[in-house]
């Protein structure tokens, strides 16, 4: 009888450490906030800096209150599934996608975890959200409204009697694509002859860029993550027959471009870490509509312009001093 008794108090106390270990995990534990992008580069890099920052103003902290599980596809396709899957796998309570790919990865890895975009060039058109307004589903964010009408007449400001510009962009991705079409518009208003060029892949971006910049007076680029992670190449290139290029982000800009009005990646990353932080406090992904982000800045590297001997309007390094960014 003394031996049943010893047993049931032994069990007893098994059972009760075990849900006091339960409850003290369920306090202790954080919730995970999973962050995938495609590929590291300068402009992505941004963008991840502001979700965290984002984050930590509405009282989100990575290792304070939430843990953020940052993943990086390398720019492998397979890579960013896999990548996908095991954020949906690690129970997070939200995760942010870095470009259209990563975002479109996490939308068929799943459809109860939200979804927010970093900063997406067309989430309709890519298949992410059927309506900004109201998206339904698992899927917000943050939507780049590229100003490609300021772009394209920021060029002609530079170059008033340019002749032919020329514009490069990967054919595949979803975001460029949408930029183009808009910049098509916009040079058709500001009669601005458009040369087109594209590639599939970065490896494509030697040789097509030198082939661009025999035919053409300058180049414009839109918001492109191969372009941005190879803007090295583009600049040797243009630097060797002496052409501007005039790109979409900020970081193309410091990274060898001479001028643009550009959208903040950064600014875009910290809209959405907000969004992501309104979802944790309980908000619905799909009852809230996506964030169109088109604050553009004016962005001039100024060492850029004087290699290549081209006269920086004024107004336009005023208004960047004040307002916007100078690399110098």
């Amino acid at each position: 009888m003394k031996r049943i008794m010893r047993y049931i108090i032994v069990g007893i106390v098994i059972v009760g450490g075990y849900f006091g270990l339960l409850k003290l995990h369920q306090r202790t534990t954080k919730p995970v906030v999973g962050i995938l992008t495609m590929i590291h580069h300068p402009a992505l890099d941004q963008i991840q800096k502001g979700v965290v920052a984002g984050l930590a103003e509405e009282g989100y902290r990575n290792g304070k209150n939430i843990k953020i599980e940052y993943q990086n596809a390398n720019g492998d396709q397979a890579n960013l599934n896999t990548m996908a899957n095991k954020l949906v796998n690690d129970h997070a309570k939200v995760i942010v996608g870095i470009t259209t790919p990563a975002c479109q990865a996490l939308a068929n890895a799943t459809k109860d975890i939200p979804i927010v975009m970093g900063g997406i060039g067309d989430p309709v058109g890519a298949g992410l959200v059927k309506n900004e307004k109201n998206p339904g589903g698992n899927v917000t964010g943050v939507h780049d409204v590229n100003p490609s009408e300021q772009q394209v007449a920021l060029v002609k400001k530079f170059i008033p009697d340019i002749k032919t510009l020329g514009v490069i962009y990967t054919s595949s991705d979803t975001s460029s694509e949408s930029q183009y079409q808009t910049m098509v518009k916009a040079a058709r208003k500001l009669h601005v002859n458009l040369k087109t060029y594209t590639i599939a892949n970065a490896n494509e971006l030697d040789q097509t860029s030198q082939t661009m910049l025999s035919k053409v007076d300058a180049v414009i680029v839109p918001s492109d993550n191969i372009i941005a992670g190879s803007m090295g190449v583009l600049v040797k290139n243009a630097n060797a027959v002496n052409k501007p290029v005039f790109p979409s982000a900020d970081t193309m800009v410091k990274d060898g471009g001479v001028a643009s009005i550009s959208l903040s990646q950064y600014g875009q990353g910290k809209a959405a870490g907000k969004m992501a932080a309104r979802i944790l406090k309980g908000e619905k992904a799909g009852q809230l509509a996506v964030n169109d982000y088109h604050h553009g800045e004016p962005v001039l590297n100024l060492k850029q312009a004087h290699k290549l001997g081209i006269k920086v309007p004024a107004d336009f390094q005023q208004e960047a001093e004040q307002h916007g960014i100078i690399f110098k």
